[in-house]
């Protein structure tokens, strides 16, 4: 029996535990952003340490009783540093977003210039969107993809950066499926003499495996969430330069936050310590083979992906030549019990709310076990569902192949 304790106080509440946790064990994640942490982790993000309040930083903090407290964030610091081969690290941040926020406030003053990736060719709503925070605090001016090959034109973001002359260039994506050439970009930063941020929120788990160039030799200060490839709790941390350390701890404390959620910086330390095991490297790299072959597998039953495929654990798909929306293929999908997301594809005409586009990922399935064979089927088992959408007999058919399959993978977490 799963949290009997909670069936026992809120009935209401577990029906509903007990509900998404059958739907995580009979049903397929592809959005790449998730991904399930270990029971460990679970079990420190469920822990007495939420109890406690511990308002600034290990060895220096205002209220009593902090000894054990800053034992973990000490050794969850250190796991980091050795983990990314950081100079200093911030493991307070609650998520991504206030953490760029926070990266913002620490380095830029209200006005700066800054350049990001455009959103709907890849970047995240922090990273300029003009109706958000940084797009109203920050003057920023947007690079994007090149119409053709769907990838970073280096040569127009030198161009670009000369023109406008930012305080500060991010680079980074969210659903961007290519690697970053991390060094180009901090040349270019070089060249204008301009600050570097880098959001790697995405692809930090594949990063710490070293199975993909990491920019944190390269960049002066360097975010990434804890979930997502990386494999921990929900929330985020900053690494930078010694030389930005006290500007960047100042922001998160006092500028932004008040007491870091210890029980959750728990469960970063124990997911860095499972990222140094040698088999982590494994799994990042089982990560992109089978977004490759998810990649192939797809292009070959006819759909089109943003540059031909990925570098990551990343997969977006334009499905204008499939005369359907992002919309109406993610319901569908759902309907399968294969999730995934509805987003924009480069220079997008429809709206974000009903895009062109389809965002997919294999961190999740790949925590499961899954492999390249698995990886082919559910590309058939997609483009099945997307020819049946008005056919419920075939896409119960269609579901009912996809629980079987997810039987034989169980879900960290999940008892049967």
């Amino acid at each position: 029996m799963m949290y009997p304790t909670i069936e026992s106080q809120d009935s209401e509440l577990h029906k509903s535990m007990i509900a998404e946790a059958k739907r995580q064990m009979e049903g397929i994640e592809l959005i790449p952003s998730e991904n399930y942490v270990s029971q460990a982790v679970l079990e420190a993000n469920g822990s007495i340490l939420t109890n406690k309040y511990s308002e600034g930083y290990p060895g220096k903090r205002y209220y009593g009783g902090q000894d054990n407290i800053d034992a973990i964030e000490t050794l969850t610091i250190n796991r980091a540093k050795e983990l990314f081969g950081a100079d200093h690290v911030n493991v307070q941040p609650y998520s991504g977003s206030p953490a760029n926020t926070a990266i913002y406030f620490a380095l830029l003053e209200f006005g700066d210039t800054v350049m990001g990736l455009k959103l709907d060719h890849g970047g995240h709503i922090t990273h300029g969107l003009p109706i958000g925070f940084s797009g109203k605090a920050y003057n920023f001016v947007q690079y994007g993809v090149d119409p053709e090959t769907g990838r970073l034109n280096m040569e127009e973001v030198r161009k670009m950066a000369h023109q406008h002359k930012p305080k500060m260039i991010v680079a980074g994506f969210t659903a961007y499926p290519r690697d970053i050439d991390w060094k180009a970009f901090k040349e270019i930063a070089d060249e204008i003499g301009a600050l570097t941020m880098a959001d790697i929120s995405h692809t930090a788990g594949l990063i710490a495996a070293k199975v993909i160039e990491s920019p944190v030799p390269y960049f002066d200060v360097v975010m990434t969430t804890t979930h997502k490839t990386l494999r921990g709790p929900r929330g985020a941390m900053i690494m930078c330069k010694e030389k930005h350390a006290k500007a960047i701890d100042k922001a998160i404390f006092p500028g932004l936050q008040g007491g870091p959620h210890e029980h959750a910086i728990a469960g970063k330390a124990i997911a860095f310590k499972e990222a140094l095991h040698p088999d982590f490297k494994d799994y990042a790299a089982q990560v992109i083979a089978n977004a490759k072959a998810l990649a192939k597998a797809m292009m070959e039953r006819g759909f089109k992906l943003v540059s031909d495929g990925t570098d990551t654990h990343l997969v977006l798909a334009d499905l204008t030549n499939k005369n359907i929306t992002g919309a109406i293929a993610q319901s569908t999908l759902d309907k399968i019990e294969i999730t995934t997301n509805k987003n924009t594809v480069p220079n997008d005409p429809r709206s974000p709310f009903d895009p062109s586009g389809l965002r997919l990922g294999t961190p999740a399935v790949t925590t499961r076990g899954m492999k390249e064979d698995e990886m082919v089927k559910i590309a058939d088992w997609m483009d099945r569902a997307l020819q049946n959408v008005d056919n419920p007999n075939e896409l119960e058919k269609i579901r009912a192949e996809v629980a079987e399959l997810c039987l034989k993978f169980p879900v960290p977490g999940i008892k049967v």
